[in-house]
């Protein structure tokens, strides 16, 4: 990004960070921080998102080819930034993808990203009923019209090249490829028997990110499916190949990050973690849960959220949420919820492992309030007032200042009583 042209932009962010304007200048020239903001673009709640900041979620969003309603998605957009997203993604798969980006775009006040290869996708499906019929320009177009259209950051499997996908093809996984978008690239290399375009054209795409300061998210199409298929040689070498897609955008000044796993045990997660900050230049790393376990199904926002703990402990530095419908269905409003809370529960507990000071000061703060026993401030200092205050009233007891777990047993207000006696 233009750095001396969004110092306004940057001194908000330094404010709400809690670090020194020049210290966030400094990190952006090093690409190990990123603004994803459209020059064309003025939001409300711009973010930094890497090394130093606090933990960032993003929300996924977007209609697929089953459901594709405008109002929905926007009722999640609003339920995301009512529960404290930092970026969300408009991921649809739908008919309507066109106006349902639209709306996104107008109404978000968050930065919003997009996979663009998904609207490539789509209306090739709906005009030739399969991929073949894509062409380099066709993308490359989709890039630069969503770019137009004030696109914040994008996601590229540019990744998946002829070499990455001979170490995939000698591979014996069990999920084989999850990537949705890596799919749809993995269909079309094999017809056309071609080199990626994302890969092909990459200096191009940089082009166009440049111009209109777009961030670009290098995705990981061979990212694991399955705990079983963690760190594997596919997973690595499609690293190291965007650690050197990293080293060529940062040299033309364009703003990148890293996409991560997926599904991934806990004893893999930090040296995932660690591998991409050295092979790709300390560039922010953005990852998918990790999902800790596969048998979670329903419950998957809490696989996940367990892994983005654990994941930003270790240095990760953007956490895609997942919900409990992932694998089963297209997330409700409910769902949305339920799964953005989860993660941002994950990013405090990362802070906080990290040793943020201003998320220390947070938990300190409802610690008091609760000594206090002042059910209030404790709720609004918690990710969902409305629920706390809802769970405590459901049993509301004649005592007052107590909860229906311990009543007149309360351990805080006995020693309480106690406090006189005690040795100061």
């Amino acid at each position: 990004m233009d750095i001396e042209k969004r110092i306004s932009l940057l001194e908000k962010i330094a404010q709400d960070e809690k670090v020194a304007l020049e210290t966030l200048k400094e990190k952006i020239r090093q690409g190990t921080v990123v603004v994803p903001l459209n020059k064309k673009r003025k939001i409300n709640h711009p973010c930094a998102i890497g090394e130093g900041m606090r933990v960032k979620v993003n929300v996924n969003l977007g209609s697929s080819w089953e459901a594709d309603g405008i109002e929905e998605e926007l009722k999640k957009l609003s339920v995301s930034i009512k529960y404290g997203a930092d970026t969300v993604m408009d991921l649809s798969t739908g008919k309507n993808l066109k106006e349902i980006r639209k709306a996104i775009l107008e109404q978000s006040p968050v930065p919003v990203g997009t996979v663009p290869i998904y609207e490539v996708a789509v209306k090739a499906m709906e005009e030739k009923g399969n991929f073949s019929s894509i062409t380099p320009r066709d993308i490359l177009q989709t890039i630069e019209e969503q770019a137009r259209e004030g696109v914040d950051f994008f996601t590229i499997h540019c990744g998946l090249n002829r070499k990455t996908l001979e170490v995939f093809s000698r591979q014996k996984r069990v999920m084989d490829m999850v990537s949705r978008g890596g799919a749809i690239l993995l269909n079309w290399m094999l017809a056309k028997n071609k080199e990626n375009p994302l890969y092909e054209y990459f200096d191009k795409i940089l082009e166009i990110a440049k111009e209109y300061e777009v961030t670009l998210s290098l995705g990981d199409s061979l990212r694991p499916g399955s705990v079983l298929d963690a760190t594997d040689r596919a997973q690595i070498e499609e690293l190291i190949l965007l650690g050197e897609l990293t080293q060529r955008a940062h040299s033309k000044g364009v703003q990148v990050i890293i996409e991560g796993p997926g599904h991934m045990a806990l004893d893999q997660i930090e040296t995932n973690v660690l591998a991409e900050k050295k092979i790709c230049q300390g560039a922010p790393f953005y990852v998918l849960g990790p999902l800790v376990t596969d048998i979670a199904l329903g419950y998957d926002h809490i696989a996940g959220a367990i892994g983005a703990a654990y994941a930003a402990y270790c240095g990760a530095d953007f956490l895609c949420y997942v919900t409990p419908a992932e694998h089963l269905r297209l997330p409700t409003v409910e769902d949305v919820k339920e799964g953005l809370i989860a993660f941002k529960i994950a990013a405090h507990a990362g802070d906080l492992a990290r040793g943020n000071k201003h998320a220390y000061i947070r938990d300190e703060q409802v610690s008091r309030a609760r000594k206090k026993r002042n059910w209030e401030e404790q709720f609004e200092l918690s990710f969902d007032p409305e629920k706390a205050r809802a769970y405590y009233f459901r049993d509301r007891q004649k005592i007052k200042d107590v909860c229906s777990m311990c009543s007149k047993f309360c351990s805080i207000k006995l020693v309480d009583k106690c406090r006189k006696f005690l040795i100061k």
